[in-house]
C-alpha cells in the first residue's frame, strides 16, 4: 500500500492559499521545466482569477519522498460554505494559513471550526512574514486562542507552526531564519498529518465533489473509505431515499499532479474520480449492490437569502444576449444546482419566474456573473432574507461582522452598523487600525458595505460570516433616497443632465441609450421623481460666445454587480445582460406604478 496524506488548505480570502499550492507544485517538479505557467494555477475560472478568490474546491497531488500528498484547495469565503464542508470529509489533516499581520479572520474561523469538529489534525502556516509591521508571534498566540475557543482537543492544540512567504517560496520553523525552499513544510506534512488509513471490506466511496466533461458527462469525485474500487466493476449507489441503484464503473482516475491518471483500481485512503455513474447526487455512497454499506450523508448549511430570477422583458430585450427565454433560464438554474450544493431553485406560479436561494449576496452574484458571461440575459429582484419560525417566534439569520478601519473613522462605522441593528461585541486597537466586531442581522448587511466604504474613504476592511438564527430584531430602515426615473426613451443629453444635477446623482452618461421607466439616478429626496433628460437645447439664431458648450456634469456613479443588487428597492429589478447592468422599475409605465402602489397601500 503506497503512503498517502490527504490535506485540505484553509485560509481567509486573499491570505495566499492558492499561491502556496503553486509553490508546492513547482517544488515537487510536477511541471516540466519548459512548461509555461501563470501564477494561481488552481484558480482556473475567469471570475476566480479576476476577484482573486477561490469559489470551487480543486484537487491536486504531489509526490515527495515516496509519499503521495493529495492537496484539496478550499474556498475561504463563508458564502461558499457548502463547498468547504464536503471537501473536508476527504482530508485527514488541514493546513491553516494565516496572514502574519491580519491574523485569523472570521472566514478562517468558520472553516476551521468545521475542520476541528471533524477531528482533523491542524498544521499552522503563518504566511507573508516579509510584510512590513507583521507580528508572527502575536498571530501564533491568536491562532492558539482561536483553536482553544473552538473546543480543539489537546492533540489538535499541540500543532506545529511554520513561518514563511508563499510569494517568495520559502518556509521555516523559525521566521527569523528564512530558507530558500518550502521543503521544511512538506516534511512537516509527512511527519504530522496521519497517513490515510487502509481498510479492507466492502467498497465504500462517498461522492463529495463532481467534475464535468463534455465527452463523458458528470464525473463523481470522492475518497475511497474502505475496500478497493476497480475499473469495470458492477457496484451499487445508495441514494438519499435509501434506495440502491445498480451501476457500472467505466473508468477510474486518480489525481496525479495537476491532472488525472487512469488506473485499473484504487485502494482505500486515496481520492479518485469515477466515470460512468449516471444520475448521482453529492452525498450518495458508491458501495456493493448486494451488501450495501452506505456512509452517513453530508449536512449542508441552509441558504439564508433568496432572490427572484426572471427573464429580461425590458425594451432592450435580446440585444446583447444569446440565451433569453424562460426555458434557457430554467435549464441553466437547475443545471447549477447539480454542482452548487448550497443553492436551491424553486419554481413559482409563473412560468418565467424562479426563486433562487443562496448563502449570501456574493454566492448569488457569482452565479449571475457567470451566467451573463455565458451569454444569458435575465432580471433579478431585491435580495430577501429567509426567516424561520422557531417555537412560534419569528427568527432571522444573524451574521458576525468584523470591520478593521482607521481610528478616525471608527465612530462613523459604529454609527452606521448600529443603525442597522448591529450590536458591538469587541473594540480593540490593531496596529494603527481599530478592530471592531458586531453581531448584525443579515438584512442589515444589504447596502452596508457601500456606506461603510464611503464613510471611511475606502479604507475599511469588512468581512462577515453566518452565526445563527436569533429572534427578529425589528424594523431596519432601508435606502432613504428615492430614484430618478427616465420619462422618455432615447439617448440622454448633456444639456438636460446639467440642468437637473441639483435633483440628485446620475448613474448614466450623456448619449447613453435609455428607456421609459429606467432608474437613471438617485433623487436627493425620499420620493421617486420622473425626469426627462432627452430634451435638447432650443436652438435660435442668436449666439452667446462660449455659453453654448459649458455644461459641466459630475461623473456618473457606476455600480458593480453586488453594489447594484444591494441598492435596488422592492419595486425595482436589476436587468443583467452580457454587456450591461441597468436598474429599472418593475412597472415601466408611471400610471401602472401608481395603480400597484395604491393596491399595496390598501392591502
Amino acid at each position: 500500500m503506497q503512503n498517502i496524506r490527504n490535506v485540505a488548505i484553509i485560509a481567509h480570502v486573499d491570505h495566499g492559499k492558492t499561491t502556496l499550492v503553486d509553490k508546492i507544485i513547482h517544488a515537487s517538479k510536477i511541471l516540466r521545466e519548459n512548461q509555461e505557467t501563470d501564477d494561481l494555477i488552481l484558480d482556473d475560472g475567469d471570475l476566480e482569477k479576476e476577484r482573486g478568490i477561490t469559489i470551487t474546491s480543486k484537487n491536486v497531488s504531489v509526490r515527495y519522498k515516496d509519499v503521495k500528498i493529495n492537496i484539496i484547495d478550499t474556498p475561504g469565503h463563508s458564502d461558499f460554505g457548502g463547498e468547504v464542508e464536503r471537501v473536508l470529509k476527504m482530508a485527514d489533516g488541514v493546513l491553516l494559513l494565516v496572514d502574519a499581520f491580519e491574523g485569523p479572520m472570521p472566514q478562517t474561523r468558520f472553516v476551521l471550526s468545521k475542520a476541528l469538529a471533524l477531528g482533523l489534525k491542524p498544521i499552522v502556516v503563518v504566511n507573508k512574514v516579509d510584510k512590513e509591521n507583521c507580528r508572527p508571534d502575536e498571530v501564533h498566540e491568536q491562532v492558539f486562542d482561536l483553536m482553544f475557543n473552538l473546543d480543539a482537543t489537546e492533540d489538535q492544540l499541540d500543532f506545529p507552526t511554520f513561518y514563511g512567504s508563499s510569494k517568495h517560496g520559502w518556509m521555516s520553523s523559525d521566521w527569523k531564519k528564512p530558507t530558500d525552499n518550502i521543503f521544511e513544510l512538506l516534511d512537516g506534512i509527512i511527519e504530522h498529518i496521519p497517513p490515510a488509513p487502509s481498510k479492507d471490506g466492502v467498497p465504500q466511496l462517498r461522492i463529495t465533489s463532481l467534475d464535468f466533461s463534455s465527452f463523458v458527462g458528470r464525473i463523481a469525485i470522492g475518497r475511497v473509505a474502505q475496500g478497493t474500487i476497480k475499473e469495470g466493476a458492477n457496484l451499487g449507489i445508495c441514494k438519499k431515499d435509501g434506495s440502491v441503484k445498480k451501476i457500472k464503473i467505466k473508468e477510474v482516475h486518480v489525481f496525479e499532479g495537476l491532472g488525472k491518471k487512469r488506473v485499473t483500481e484504487v485502494g482505500s485512503g486515496d481520492i479518485c474520480a469515477l466515470v460512468g455513474i449516471e444520475d448521482f447526487e453529492l452525498g450518495d455512497t458508491v458501495t456493493d449492490f448486494e451488501k450495501p454499506e452506505p456512509l452517513p450523508r453530508i449536512a449542508i448549511d441552509e441558504p439564508t437569502m433568496s432572490m427572484l430570477f426572471t427573464i429580461n422583458n425590458s425594451p432592450f430585450f435580446g440585444k446583447e444576449g444569446k440565451f433569453v427565454t424562460s426555458r434557457h433560464l430554467r435549464d441553466r438554474l437547475f443545471k447549477e444546482t447539480e454542482k452548487n450544493l448550497a443553492l436551491r431553485v424553486q419554481t413559482t406560479n409563473s412560468e418565467d419566474k424562479f426563486n433562487v436561494f443562496g448563502r449570501g449576496i456574493l454566492h448569488l452574484s457569482v452565479l449571475i456573473e457567470t451566467m451573463r458571461r455565458e451569454g444569458y440575459e435575465l432580471q433579478v429582484g431585491q435580495p430577501q432574507v429567509l426567516y424561520k419560525e422557531i417555537d412560534g417566534a419569528r427568527h432571522e439569520p444573524i451574521e458576525h461582522l468584523v470591520v478593521d478601519v482607521p481610528e478616525e473613522f471608527a465612530g462613523k462605522v459604529i454609527e452606521l452598523v448600529s443603525a442597522k441593528k448591529g450590536e458591538m461585541t469587541i473594540m480593540e486597537p490593531k496596529g494603527d487600525l481599530q478592530h471592531l466586531e458586531f453581531d448584525i442581522p443579515a438584512r442589515g448587511l444589504i447596502g452596508l458595505r457601500n456606506n461603510v466604504l464611503t464613510a471611511s474613504g475606502g479604507e475599511a476592511i469588512m468581512t462577515h460570516r453566518f452565526k445563527e438564527y436569533a429572534p427578529y430584531k425589528g424594523n431596519i430602515p432601508g435606502r432613504i433616497n428615492g430614484s430618478l426615473i427616465s420619462m422618455e426613451s432615447g439617448p440622454g443629453t448633456a444639456y438636460s443632465i446639467d440642468k437637473l444635477q441639483d435633483r440628485g446623482v446620475f448613474f448614466v452618461d450623456p448619449g447613453e441609450d435609455l428607456y421609459t421607466g429606467q432608474v437613471i439616478g438617485e433623487h436627493s429626496r425620499d420620493n421617486d421623481l420622473v425626469v426627462n433628460i432627452q430634451k435638447g437645447k432650443k436652438l435660435t439664431n442668436m449666439r452667446a460666445s462660449g455659453s453654448d458648450n459649458n455644461a459641466k456634469i459630475a461623473p456618473a456613479k457606476k455600480f458593480s454587480l453586488e453594489e447594484a443588487m444591494e441598492y435596488i428597492q422592492k419595486d425595482e429589478y436589476l436587468e443583467i445582460t452580457p454587456k450591461s447592468i441597468r436598474m429599472r422599475k418593475i412597472y415601466l409605465d408611471e400610471n401602472e406604478r401608481k395603480r400597484h402602489s395604491n393596491k399595496e397601500a390598501n392591502a
